[in-house]
């Protein structure tokens, strides 16, 4: 089977399918002086186009990793997450939600996924 890598840079690629999954690497804002709510908002639209390039989209996930600077924004992040996951009732993935220290102290929500491809 063959391995395929996309947007590959010299140290991550932001997603790699293989053996009809995809995994992409964990998404981040764009925009760091957005609020909780706001950065979700952001990693999830990146991680709708990266399933749409793959040939995925978010009714195909298989599970979801989400890693908070701080748990005080767990519900912010929950509110957008319940929003964006609702609009595909009935498609929740399995998830795990962390407090983490991320690459940089402006980052306040990382989402990792995998997901089948369509």
């Amino acid at each position: 089977m063959v391995i395929l890598r996309s947007q590959t840079g010299p140290r991550m690629s932001q997603a790699v399918t293989y053996n009809g999954t995809v995994y992409l690497a964990g998404q981040v804002a764009e925009d760091i002086s957005l609020d909780a709510a706001g950065q979700t908002r952001q990693a999830l639209a990146s991680i709708d186009s990266l399933l749409k390039a793959a040939g995925s989209d978010r009714t195909r996930l298989l599970s979801s990793q989400i890693f908070l600077r701080s748990m005080v924004d767990f519900d912010a992040m929950n509110k957008v997450w319940d929003a964006w996951i609702g609009e595909v009732s009935g498609d929740a993935p399995a998830r795990a939600t962390v407090q983490a220290q991320l690459a940089a102290p402006e980052y306040l929500v990382e989402i990792v996924v995998v997901a089948a491809l369509a």
